[in-house]
């Protein structure tokens, strides 16, 4: 899987982990519910400061979001 694939996927379990909409992750990370649409979709790209919004918002370090990443390959 690519690393947003599974940085998306990571996103959308910890959120239904905690029973939390993307409308109310979006609340808790002080974003907009389509930019949660987009990140769990892969239409976005978050940089550094969205990505500690939404780990902030799910109450997680950011680390987890990264979970599954095989960083030793490029892409």
């Amino acid at each position: 899987m690519e690393p947003l694939e599974v940085f998306a996927a990571n996103v959308r379990r910890l959120r239904e982990e905690r029973s939390l909409t993307q409308e109310r992750l979006a609340e808790l990370s002080d974003l907009h519910m389509t930019d949660i649409a987009r990140i769990e979709t892969q239409g976005r790209d978050p940089g550094v400061k969205v990505i500690v919004k939404i780990a902030r918002g799910l109450k997680c370090p950011a680390g987890r979001l990264f979970e599954g990443i095989d960083f030793s390959s490029p892409g």
